[in-house]
């Protein structure tokens, strides 16, 4: 394993959450311990930092329709639409949070 344990465990957790498939399962197919999983899933949880940003809303006049636009730092835009699935975007939020 190259990257740290906490990298390596986040990626996992976030692959079965998106992936739907049942913990022991998951865990069978990928040769790791469901405790192991289940800490992991616990010690994260609680040492993520909860982190603002700040919003501006606006009326769009024009594009298709979503439930939430974020605007990232660079000024690329993640338009979210409400039929995504919670699986789904906490997946994206991994990747946009790096």
């Amino acid at each position: 394993m190259t990257e740290s344990k906490p990298k390596y465990w986040s990626k996992l957790i976030a692959e079965q959450e998106a992936g739907k498939h049942k913990i022991g399962l998951f865990c069978r197919e990928r040769g790791i311990s469901e405790a192991s999983f289940y800490y992991w899933r616990n010690r994260l949880r609680k040492s993520t930092p909860v982190r603002f940003a700040l919003i501006q809303t606006s009326v769009a006049t024009s594009g298709p329709a979503c439930t939430l636009e974020l605007v990232l730092r660079n000024g690329e835009r993640l338009r979210i639409g409400d039929q995504v699935a919670a699986t789904t975007l906490r997946m994206v939020l991994e990747v946009v949070r790096g």
